[in-house]
């Protein structure tokens, strides 16, 4: 996926990436203080907001793309319901095996039938997740919902993220405050500040070996 000379103003605030390259089959994480751009970013790739097609997604189509966001929209109906709504949009036959292997996944293979709104806000965080995935996409967008997950969910759901790049790996955008999620599943890291990419690279290039004053500041004070 490519973006070219992508502007947006929103108020006082402006977003301005010249250049960006998201390889195909990678995980990139996308860093940055709060209000710096990153989450609108991710409506403009995802269409949320409007934009004059600055984005070239190759072969990627809508089916293809999905997101797991910080504040997850839960459906009146069932935990079941909730999992399988992205199979149903695709007109993707549900497979019982794959419903019980997410189900267990996300630790609500005994909630399938309760009110999705009823479960906690973690297990709502990780129904989401499951959602996202269960379709098989080929570019996923995590913002910021991995942040919400206790220990034992984040272990599993970084494990799974892992997995599916090992057996057919597909295109991530995580963001995340929390630069350990970074550190341990990115391939490239992209520091945003004031709507502009100031620097890519590596997890070394990035948070180990910083040279941008804007990004040491931000390093100093970012949770790891």
């Amino acid at each position: 996926m490519k973006i070219f000379e992508l502007h947006k103003k929103f108020g006082d605030f402006e977003l301005d990436v010249k250049n960006l390259v998201f390889e195909p089959g990678c995980i990139h994480g996308l860093i940055g203080p709060n209000g710096c751009g990153k989450s609108t970013l991710a409506k403009l790739i995802l269409d949320i907001i409007p934009d004059n097609r600055k984005i070239d997604f190759g072969s990627l189509s809508a089916r293809d793309i999905t997101v797991a966001s910080q504040k997850p929209y839960i459906m009146r109906d069932t935990v079941l319901e909730n999992l399988i709504y992205p199979l149903k949009l695709r007109n993707i036959p549900t497979d019982e095996d794959k419903i019980l292997y997410w189900l267990n996944l996300c630790g609500l293979e005994k909630k399938r039938t309760a009110y999705a709104r009823s479960l906690s806000s973690g297990q709502q965080q990780r129904l989401s997740l499951a959602r996202a995935l269960i379709f098989e996409p080929k570019l996923v967008i995590i913002d910021e919902s991995l942040s919400n997950l206790d220990i034992d969910a984040l272990e599993t759901f970084e494990s799974e993220i892992l997995r599916i790049q090992e057996a057919s790996p597909i295109t991530w955008i995580i963001i995340s405050h929390q630069l350990s999620h970074i550190q341990r599943l990115c391939d490239k890291i992209y520091f945003m500040d004031n709507g502009k990419i100031i620097k890519s690279g590596s997890v070394e290039e990035i948070l180990l070996n910083p040279q941008e004053p804007e990004l040491i500041r931000y390093l100093k004070y970012a949770r790891m």
